[in-house]
Formats: C-alpha cells, structure tokens, sequence
C-alpha cells in the first residue's frame, strides 16, 4: 500500500489537469483525448448555451466587451463551463490560471493572488482566476478566495455541479454572478459528434459513423458532450486498430458500455428526481411514476429511502381515502428491507401503483396545518376537569373527571353532550374529510356525529348556540 507521502505526490496537479486550457492556441497537445482537442476556442465555435451566450445576451455583451465580474457556471458535466470561462477569459485579453478544487488549497490560492498582484504591477494586465469543481472548497476555502474578489485582484469563475445556494457561501455569492448552464439538446450533441468526425484537430476523417451508431452514440451522452466524444474516440479507435473505417453502432455500445445516469444521492439529481416521483403519485400517474422510481433505483439510490417516502405518500396525499396504502407501503418497506435489491424492485413497484392509483385525500395534512396555528397562536389551556384522571382523593375533592359522561353507557356509544377540546377551543373544526373513497363514510359518520352536538347544544341554550357549524 502506498505511503501517505507517495499518495500525495500521486494526487493530480492543476498543471496536468488543465493543460489542454494552457497550451498554445493553435496547437493541440498531444496525446490529449479527443475531447480536449476538440475544446472550442472561441465563441463561433461554441455549442450550446444560447441562453447565455447568444447574440445579445447579458453574458455575451459582457465576454464581446471583456467586461468579465466574477461569476459562477452552474450545470451538469459536459455543458462546456471550462471552456466558456478560458473563452471568456481570452476575449477580455486576461490571464487564466485554473485551479481544481480536487487538487488545490489555500496556499495554491494565495500563491495565485500574489503572481496576478505582480502581473498586474508590471502592466500585464488582469487575472481570470478559474476554479472547478468550487463545491468542493470547504467554507474556510472559500472564505480565502472572498477579499481577493472583493478588492478586483482576481475576477472569479468558479465552476460547479451542485446547486451553489448550497453549496458556495453567500458571501461570495452575493458578489457574483450566477449563470446556469444546462444539458445539451441530441442536436447540440450531434454538431458536436460530427465536427470531431471532419476536423483536424479531431479525427481529420479517418472514420466514418453509421447512421444508426451517431443516434445511439447522441441519446446515449445525455447531453454530455465529453460522454459523447470519449465514446466516439474509443470506437473509432477500436474500429482502425480492426483495419476498418466505419464505426458501427455495436462498437459505441462497446465503447459505452452502459449509460450513467447524472445522479447524486445527496445532492439536486437526489431531491428533484424524488421530487417527480411523489408529485407522480399524488397526481394519480402510475406510468410517470414507475419511469421515476427505475431512474432512481437505476442510479443507484438506496431503495429504503424510496420505501420511506412511500410510506410519508400513503399517510399524507392517500391518508383516509384508502387507509389500506399505509399498510401496502409499509409492508413494501418491510420487504424491501427483508430481500433487498434487485427484487425490491418489485414490492416498491406494486406500492407506487397501489398508491398512484388510491384515491387521494389531504385531510389530515390539512388538520396538521390548523393545528400548527393554534398551537402557536393560541393559549395552552389546562386540560378541562372533568377530562382528568383521578386516581387519588385529593384529586376527587378537587374536581378531576367531574361530570365526565363514559361514552360506552350512551345510545351509540356517543354522548353528544360530551366536550373534549378547553373552552376557549371549543368550537373549533380540524378535521375535513373529503368525499372520496373510504373516506366518504368516515365523512357520512363525522357529519351525523357532529349533527347530533349541534342539536345537543341548542338544546342546552334553549334552541341557540355559539357553535361553529361543522362543515358539510
């Protein structure tokens, strides 16, 4: 096993990770992989981002006018972030040091600083100061990069694939600019996969792609241009060393493998995939439902995380309508956990249709919520006497469970003279049933139990009463 000291010498430096950025214009390196020859150098041969970077956008005006603030590239990988930073860099004639956050610290920061300060005194103008992957800088990291944005010794673009309002701290948000990049369209793709097929600095035509191989090699990148050209520059590898020229579609599946789905379990992939999931099965879609639970379990997310959630769904959005979900998605729960994957599969599937197609109810998310704001808005009123226990003597002499009316000796089992809430509470109504499912009888019984209070209660007060009409 390698020595800390031996890892350490093996750990990726900036130079090696961004050399295909700071070699010559004009001259690939060589021995560079295909997507980095390919890297567009200017903006006419950039693809993609034409939110961004099309003719008269706010980030386009200020890259064709090398009027760069700092700013921060959020979007999946292969959307072209690196790229648009030394592009940006270029076009306002400032020098691009990029730094990986995988690979750099404080002092390759302040050491930065210092060579941008002297650059600068000797009249060599400004430092684009690039940093990938800037989620991974902890929040004292990050906290060195702020007074040198602050003060304009370096402009910043920072580069990420995580959500910066979690990831990057405010203070060096607040004094930049964010821009979103997203996933490249099959047609993005495509020009991309075609002009590496024709260019010098690609593969200078020494294969061709079948047609059928270029639309599996396009659906397959998911809009990841490095996905697409790596896959292309194996196949088309695998293809000459063959002694042919034509690039089949089975030789980009080689070369693929198997697709990797962009997924994060802790991070935006995690919580929007989820997201779709359960606004799936609350809006009664079993089909939608099913496509998200497999990119879930296709991605590798930890299926009893699933099985919790179906669990909240069948409580929350099925709730009394069909008490059954609950006890569906809690045994899916239940044998997920006892077999595991792959065949928990199944029990998860047979909970997301049994619950997608429930008919729904809110009713007790919506009593949660009324309560919430009695609990916080009201009183905490003693529990009324007559609702106490009374297990000693004194608590008799003191009036403990005085005049309670045992429900089991009423007609019924009811006593609709009984009350249960504290007097300032009384006529208060959480509980709304709706009309669906199982739920229709619960409400049918509610109404006639809350009928009989109100006639009990006007037959107290001589044909009047304050009460709140429940709801019909």
């Amino acid at each position: 096993m390698p020595s800390p000291r031996r890892r350490a010498a093996q750990k990726p430096t900036n130079a090696a990770l961004f050399a295909h950025l700071t070699g010559p214009e004009d001259v690939p390196l060589e021995g560079q992989p295909l997507a980095a020859r390919m890297r567009p150098r200017d903006l006419d041969e950039y693809v993609g981002q034409e939110h961004l970077v099309g003719q008269g956008r706010v980030l386009r005006r200020a890259i064709d006018a090398g009027q760069l603030p700092s700013m921060i590239f959020w979007g999946p990988p292969g959307t072209g972030k690196t790229t648009l930073a030394a592009i940006a860099a270029r076009r306002a004639k400032a020098h691009f040091v990029p730094l990986s956050a995988v690979a750099s610290g404080v002092a390759d920061l302040r050491r930065t600083v210092e060579e941008a300060r002297e650059r600068r005194a000797a009249g060599g103008g400004r430092t684009v100061l690039f940093i990938d992957e800037i989620h991974r800088f902890n929040k004292a990291q990050q906290d060195a990069v702020l007074p040198f944005v602050e003060n304009g010794e370096v402009i910043l673009i920072g580069a990420t694939t995580e959500n910066p309002s979690f990831e990057v701290i405010s203070a060096l948000l607040s004094r930049s600019r964010v821009f979103t990049l997203r996933p490249l369209t099959d047609d993005h793709v495509r020009t991309i996969v075609r002009r590496a097929l024709v260019d010098d600095r690609g593969l200078a035509g020494a294969v061709t792609l079948d047609e059928d191989a270029e639309a599996g090699l396009v659906v397959a990148a998911n809009g990841d241009a490095r996905i697409a050209l790596n896959a292309l520059e194996l196949a088309a590898d695998a293809a000459v060393a063959g002694g042919g020229t034509a690039v089949t579609l089975e030789a980009v599946k080689e070369a693929l493998q198997r697709r990797t789905l962009l997924y994060d379990r802790a991070g935006d992939q995690h919580y929007d995939t989820i997201s779709a999931y359960i606004k799936s099965v609350r809006g009664s879609d079993p089909d939608a439902a099913l496509y998200w639970l497999m990119r879930m379990i296709d991605a590798g997310e930890d299926p009893l995380f699933i099985a919790r959630r179906q669990v909240i769904l069948a409580a929350e959005d099925v709730g009394l309508a069909d008490p059954q979900a609950l006890v569906v998605a809690s045994a899916a729960q239940q044998a997920v956990h006892l077999i595991g994957m792959p065949e928990g599969y199944y029990p998860l599937a047979e909970a997301t249709v049994y619950l997608a197609l429930a008919p729904k109810s809110d009713s007790i998310k919506r009593a949660r919520g009324a309560l919430d704001l009695d609990i916080e808005g009201t009183r905490a009123d003693p529990v009324p006497l007559h609702l106490r226990n009374a297990p000693t003597r004194l608590m008799k002499q003191l009036g403990y469970g005085k005049d309670y009316k045992y429900a089991h000796d009423a007609e019924g089992h009811f006593d609709p003279r009984e009350t249960f809430l504290p007097d300032s509470l009384r006529d208060r109504v959480y509980y709304d049933p709706t009309d669906l499912g199982a739920e229709a009888g619960l409400k049918r019984r509610l109404d006639d139990l809350r009928r009989r209070v109100r006639e009990a209660a006007r037959s107290r007060t001589g044909g009047t009463s304050g009460a709140r009409p429940a709801p019909d």
